[in-house]
């Protein structure tokens, strides 16, 4: 298999998933090493096709957002790093999802992150690659202050989210 055909082998699996796939899986798929998946997916971005990033792996960026939530909010958060597990446990114990995470960069303007944490095991994940290093939450580089995009089964659910990360100090108000 050439390059070129791996590439469309690449994009029609990310179109056909219904999940995120890791660059890991992808290169055993296609007996290559994960670098070159890599190098494959920054070359089909250069070329136009607008693949994002997970914690969990690549998806195409216009997948939809699941049409399971009734209500999709925002929370201006602030927190210590410490706090980050704290945070994000609140949020998915509510059978929330934490579907992204924003800053506002002096320099680069509005830089955003897709993180689809929508349980604690994927929480306890995500949680491990940033112990595990080298790359930091986005929210180091702003003092702790982040957006946070959430996908939830109704409003009431989020004023409670709201409520809770409020009274343990971590909503910008």
């Amino acid at each position: 298999m050439n390059a070129l055909e791996r590439r469309n082998l690449i994009v029609n699996e990310l179109k056909n998933a219904s999940s995120p796939i890791s660059a890991s899986s992808l290169a055993s798929q296609l007996n290559v090493s994960r670098q070159i998946i890599v190098s494959d997916v920054a070359l089909l971005r250069a070329s136009g096709i607008d693949i994002s990033a997970t914690p969990r792996g690549y998806i195409l960026a216009d997948q939809e957002i699941p049409s399971d939530y009734g209500f999709i909010g925002f929370l201006a958060c602030k927190h210590t790093a410490q706090q980050l597990k704290e945070e994000l446990y609140t949020i998915v114990d509510f059978g929330a999802e934490v579907l992204d995470v924003t800053i506002e960069h002096s320099l680069y303007g509005q830089l955003s992150g897709r993180l689809d944490l929508g349980s604690r095991y994927e929480v306890d994940l995500f949680l491990k690659k940033v112990q595990n290093g080298p790359d930091l939450p986005l929210s180091i580089l702003t003092e702790g202050i982040h957006l946070h995009k959430i996908g939830c089964k109704d409003e009431k659910t989020f004023e409670l989210i709201k409520q809770t990360l409020t009274e343990k100090g971590m909503l910008l108000i």
